[in-house]
């Protein structure tokens, strides 16, 4: 089989399927393809550029223009979950999207995010600053839920607490039976996009 830039960035993604990020390298990835480091170089010159490629493959699949009869801010919750299905697709997506170098897959959802709100009546800079949170949070939030278990050795749950009560009552009582991290992240999106006080029962479906 012929070494081609498509099957080098579908090789690199399985390698962080199967090994993680840390394992990414262009030494691993030139064994998996049964090729010489050097030869991946004229194709990935390093591993930025290879970092980038696997982003790219991430996010290739494009998200869903928005209906006529579908309101903004709907839609938008509905991309961002979609953006957090694709980055958990996969170990280290978070991080992989952070690191990317302009990625051009993550600026077409933009623009496409942008000049959706925009055509619907939402002023530029308003369009931007809501687009730009809601991607952060996204990331951010899969960056959390991919990151590592704490170390809990050592650690004495009884005293943290009792220092932190109210903090520990909120999560205790915001994970009651049958409410996920799912839900957690649906309140996040719908807070950033709806303001404060709307409920994140509306399109619930889209996580």
């Amino acid at each position: 089989m012929s070494l081609d830039r498509a099957r080098i960035v579908a090789e690199a993604v399985a390698l962080l399927d199967a090994e993680g990020l840390e394992n990414v390298t262009l030494r691993k990835l030139a064994a998996r393809l049964g090729v010489q480091a050097p030869t991946l170089y004229w194709h990935i010159p390093n591993k930025a550029a290879l970092i980038t490629a696997i982003a790219e493959e991430i996010l290739a699949t494009p998200p869903a223009p928005i209906t006529p009869s579908e309101r903004w801010q709907d839609w938008l919750i509905g991309l961002a979950a979609g953006l957090r299905r694709a980055l958990l697709a996969h170990p280290d997506g978070a991080r992989i999207i952070s690191m990317a170098q302009m990625s051009r897959n993550m600026a077409s959802l933009s623009e496409l995010a942008m000049s959706t709100l925009v055509a619907r009546g939402i002023a530029l800079r308003q369009a931007r600053v809501t687009v730009l949170t809601v991607e952060r949070v996204t990331i951010g939030f899969v960056l959390e839920e991919q990151g590592p278990p704490p170390d809990t050795e050592g650690f004495d749950l009884d005293e943290y607490t009792a220092a932190y009560p109210t903090m520990i009552a909120g999560i205790t009582e915001y994970f009651e039976p049958g409410r996920t991290v799912d839900d957690l992240f649906l309140e996040c999106v719908t807070l950033v996009v709806e303001g404060p006080g709307h409920s994140a029962q509306v399109g619930r479906h889209l996580v």
